[in-house]
Protein backbone atom coordinates (compact mmCIF):
# COMPACT_ATOMS: atom_id res chain seq x y z
CA UNK A 1 0.00 0.00 0.00
CA UNK A 2 1.27 3.18 -1.17
CA UNK A 3 0.67 6.25 1.34
CA UNK A 4 0.04 9.62 0.08
CA UNK A 5 1.61 11.94 3.06
CA UNK A 6 0.23 15.42 4.56
CA UNK A 7 3.02 17.53 2.58
CA UNK A 8 2.05 16.33 -0.46
CA UNK A 9 -1.75 18.18 0.23
CA UNK A 10 -0.85 21.90 -1.62
CA UNK A 11 -1.91 24.78 0.00
CA UNK A 12 -5.08 24.57 -2.78
CA UNK A 13 -6.21 21.49 -1.64
CA UNK A 14 -4.75 19.53 -4.00
CA UNK A 15 -2.97 16.03 -3.43
CA UNK A 16 -0.51 15.84 -5.54
CA UNK A 17 0.13 12.20 -4.53
CA UNK A 18 -2.95 11.51 -6.98
CA UNK A 19 -1.62 13.96 -9.60
CA UNK A 20 -0.34 12.42 -12.93
CA UNK A 21 3.06 14.50 -12.82
CA UNK A 22 3.79 13.13 -9.56
CA UNK A 23 2.90 9.47 -9.97
CA UNK A 24 4.64 9.60 -13.44
CA UNK A 25 7.99 10.43 -11.27
CA UNK A 26 7.13 8.36 -8.74
CA UNK A 27 6.79 5.16 -10.72
CA UNK A 28 9.79 6.33 -13.45
CA UNK A 29 7.30 6.27 -16.32
CA UNK A 30 9.69 7.49 -18.77
CA UNK A 31 11.75 4.47 -18.30
CA UNK A 32 9.02 2.41 -19.15
CA UNK A 33 8.34 4.07 -22.53
CA UNK A 34 5.59 6.87 -21.63
CA UNK A 35 6.94 10.38 -22.06
CA UNK A 36 5.08 12.49 -19.28
CA UNK A 37 6.36 15.12 -17.36
CA UNK A 38 7.19 14.60 -13.58
CA UNK A 39 6.54 16.83 -10.48
CA UNK A 40 7.58 16.00 -6.99
CA UNK A 41 4.78 18.03 -5.78
CA UNK A 42 4.07 21.24 -4.75
CA UNK A 43 5.18 22.06 -1.29
CA UNK A 44 8.15 19.64 -2.00
CA UNK A 45 9.61 21.43 -5.33
CA UNK A 46 9.20 24.60 -2.79
CA UNK A 47 6.50 26.26 -5.15
CA UNK A 48 4.05 26.64 -2.54
CA UNK A 49 1.35 25.97 -4.96
CA UNK A 50 1.34 25.51 -8.66
CA UNK A 51 -2.43 26.43 -9.20
CA UNK A 52 -2.49 29.44 -6.85
CA UNK A 53 0.86 31.10 -6.33
CA UNK A 54 0.87 33.95 -9.22
CA UNK A 55 -2.39 34.77 -8.89
CA UNK A 56 -2.55 35.00 -4.81
CA UNK A 57 -0.38 37.38 -2.89
CA UNK A 58 -1.43 35.44 0.58
CA UNK A 59 0.31 32.09 -1.05
CA UNK A 60 3.37 34.09 -2.28
CA UNK A 61 4.13 35.69 0.57
CA UNK A 62 3.55 32.23 2.04
CA UNK A 63 0.99 34.26 5.20
CA UNK A 64 -1.59 31.18 4.76
CA UNK A 65 -0.97 27.40 4.78
CA UNK A 66 -4.08 26.36 2.58
CA UNK A 67 -6.74 28.58 1.20
CA UNK A 68 -9.32 28.07 3.82
CA UNK A 69 -7.41 30.16 6.31
CA UNK A 70 -7.73 33.29 3.70
CA UNK A 71 -11.34 35.95 4.66
CA UNK A 72 -11.95 35.16 0.27
CA UNK A 73 -11.91 31.40 0.47
CA UNK A 74 -13.16 30.28 -1.59
CA UNK A 75 -11.88 33.15 -4.37
CA UNK A 76 -12.73 32.93 -7.98
CA UNK A 77 -10.10 31.34 -9.15
CA UNK A 78 -10.21 28.55 -6.60
CA UNK A 79 -13.60 28.20 -7.56
CA UNK A 80 -12.46 27.85 -11.76
CA UNK A 81 -9.92 25.18 -10.45
CA UNK A 82 -12.14 23.71 -8.48
CA UNK A 83 -15.04 23.48 -10.96
CA UNK A 84 -12.47 22.17 -14.15
CA UNK A 85 -11.32 19.81 -11.53
CA UNK A 86 -15.06 18.14 -10.27
CA UNK A 87 -16.00 17.81 -13.97
CA UNK A 88 -13.06 16.45 -15.42
CA UNK A 89 -10.95 14.61 -12.81
CA UNK A 90 -13.38 13.54 -10.03
CA UNK A 91 -11.86 15.55 -7.16
CA UNK A 92 -12.68 18.61 -5.79
CA UNK A 93 -9.95 21.18 -4.30
CA UNK A 94 -12.91 23.17 -1.86
CA UNK A 95 -14.33 19.68 -0.55
CA UNK A 96 -11.24 18.88 0.35
CA UNK A 97 -10.00 21.79 1.89
CA UNK A 98 -13.16 22.07 3.48
CA UNK A 99 -12.88 18.50 5.08
CA UNK A 100 -9.03 19.45 6.21
CA UNK A 101 -10.44 22.17 8.09
CA UNK A 102 -13.39 20.19 9.97
CA UNK A 103 -11.45 17.06 10.27
CA UNK A 104 -7.95 17.52 10.21
CA UNK A 105 -5.34 16.16 7.95
CA UNK A 106 -5.13 12.48 9.65
CA UNK A 107 -8.27 11.50 8.63
CA UNK A 108 -8.16 13.67 5.09
CA UNK A 109 -5.21 11.53 4.43
CA UNK A 110 -6.59 7.91 5.74
CA UNK A 111 -9.66 9.51 3.56
CA UNK A 112 -7.55 9.86 0.43
CA UNK A 113 -5.26 6.36 0.75
CA UNK A 114 -8.65 4.72 0.87
CA UNK A 115 -10.37 6.65 -2.18
CA UNK A 116 -7.56 6.42 -4.42
CA UNK A 117 -5.85 3.18 -3.45
CA UNK A 118 -5.63 0.38 -6.25
CA UNK A 119 -8.18 -2.31 -5.91
CA UNK A 120 -5.79 -4.77 -7.93
CA UNK A 121 -2.22 -3.85 -6.42
CA UNK A 122 -2.99 -0.91 -3.62
CA UNK A 123 -1.05 1.70 -5.74
CA UNK A 124 -2.35 4.99 -6.48
CA UNK A 125 -4.91 5.71 -9.07
CA UNK A 126 -4.15 9.01 -10.76
CA UNK A 127 -6.93 11.64 -10.31
CA UNK A 128 -5.78 12.86 -13.83
CA UNK A 129 -7.59 9.74 -16.05
CA UNK A 130 -8.40 6.99 -13.14
CA UNK A 131 -5.40 4.68 -14.26
CA UNK A 132 -3.04 3.08 -11.54
CA UNK A 133 0.30 4.30 -12.67
CA UNK A 134 1.82 1.07 -10.61
CA UNK A 135 0.21 -1.68 -12.43
CA UNK A 136 -1.82 0.18 -14.97
CA UNK A 137 1.07 1.36 -17.62
CA UNK A 138 -0.16 -0.90 -20.13
CA UNK A 139 -3.64 0.21 -20.18
CA UNK A 140 -1.79 4.25 -20.47
CA UNK A 141 0.27 2.89 -23.13
CA UNK A 142 -3.11 1.70 -25.31
CA UNK A 143 -4.80 5.27 -24.60
CA UNK A 144 -2.50 6.97 -26.51
CA UNK A 145 -2.53 10.94 -26.52
CA UNK A 146 -5.93 10.26 -24.42
CA UNK A 147 -4.14 8.53 -21.89
CA UNK A 148 -5.18 11.09 -19.30
CA UNK A 149 -8.61 11.24 -19.42
CA UNK A 150 -11.00 9.44 -17.34
CA UNK A 151 -13.21 6.49 -19.23
CA UNK A 152 -16.54 7.25 -18.57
Amino acid sequence: MNNIEAILVAPCGMNCGICSAYLAMKYDLKRQGLNKGYCAGCRPRGKNCAFMKKSCEKLGQDLVKYCYECADYPCRRLKQLDKRYRTNYHMSMIENLDFIRENGMTEFLEKENEKWRCPECGGVISCHGGVCFKCGVDKLKARGKGRYKWEE
